[in-house]
């Protein structure tokens, strides 16, 4: 299996809702945030006709919620449903809420894989909305009725702990919000995330049977199926450099990110750090790698 092939076609035509997919009344509108972690802005989705479901609001932007309260345009919303909680997705939900008295569903609140290790820093704390209170705390399973029939919960721990998809399942649409990116690989920052159940949800995804993606950044992904695999692959062949890249010496994180990210963007070291330090954790506890101490971000690995 070879590596995903990565989509950067889109349009995101901020401020306005357009038809995420030409088959279905779902309409999209991309906040203007884009940035190297949110590629053109991140998703909001309009799910209905009459009754609308709104999935990701968005980040705590005046321009966005303008036009998301422009695009709903009066109609009632039967639940504002969020993804998990980066600020870049759930914060809108406090505002839309006292807008239209719509009760707030999904995931539950912010908290991370594990606790510090001595000396570690959260390099992501800023990034997780710690004010995000739902009214509903969906778990997996859990069905939310919309327009086009019931919305599935799907829990897909690893990008962050919390972390749920949705499946219109009438119309094998999921809704991958930052589990499933087609534009690029998703950020598996420890202790905000954690590889091993970022693996796992992968592996949960393959075996549904999902006509397409609509993720929380870029546009559709058409053959979803066959990407995840692919995801799943550039994983495993990731945690395998790493492995053989270990020495008895022992090697820094920031040398294995030179060795494996060549010409990355200077803007992006800092989280293929973390990506590498999120493998690393993996196989630490699988006993293929090892370190003096707790792992972190600072220490020193050792082939096993």
């Amino acid at each position: 299996m070879t590596a995903p092939k990565f989509n950067l076609t889109f349009e995101p035509q901020h401020g306005v809702a357009v038809l995420a997919h030409p088959t279905l009344p779902i309409r999209r509108l991309t906040a203007g945030n884009p940035g190297p972690f949110t590629f053109h802005g991140t998703n909001t989705y309009i799910i209905g006709e009459t009754k609308l479901t709104i999935i990701d609001p968005g980040p705590a932007d005046e321009a966005h919620l303008a036009a998301l309260i422009a695009a709903i345009g009066g109609r009632p919303i039967e639940a504002i449903v969020v993804t998990h909680t980066h600020i870049d997705h759930s914060p809108l939900a406090a505002k839309l809420k006292a807008i239209t008295a719509a009760k707030i569903a999904g995931c539950g609140p912010h908290f991370n894989f594990r606790t510090l290790s001595a000396g570690e820093t959260n390099f992501l704390d800023a990034s997780g909305d710690k004010d995000y209170a739902p009214d509903w705390h969906m778990q997996d399973g859990d069905r939310l009725q919309t327009e086009l029939g019931p919305l599935s919960a799907i829990a897909t721990p690893g990008h962050t702990a919390n972390h749920l998809c949705f499946a219109l399942d009438d119309y094998g649409v999921l809704f991958s919000g930052d589990h499933i990116m087609g534009w690029s690989t998703s950020i598996v920052a420890p202790p905000d995330g954690a590889m091993a159940p970022y693996m796992a949800s992968l592996d949960r995804l393959i075996t549904r049977h999902d006509r397409f993606y609509l993720p929380g950044h870029g546009g559709a992904i058409e053959t979803p199926n066959r990407f995840v695999r692919g995801l799943r692959s550039h994983r495993r062949m990731r945690a395998r450099a790493i492995e053989s890249l270990l020495s008895d010496r022992g090697t820094a994180i920031p040398d294995l990110v030179s060795a494996l990210y060549t010409g990355i963007d200077p803007r992006l070291r800092g989280a293929a750090a973390l990506s590498v330090f999120a493998h690393l954790e993996e196989l630490v506890a699988k006993k293929s790698a090892c370190t003096n101490g707790a792992a972190t971000l600072s220490s020193i690995y050792f082939k096993q």
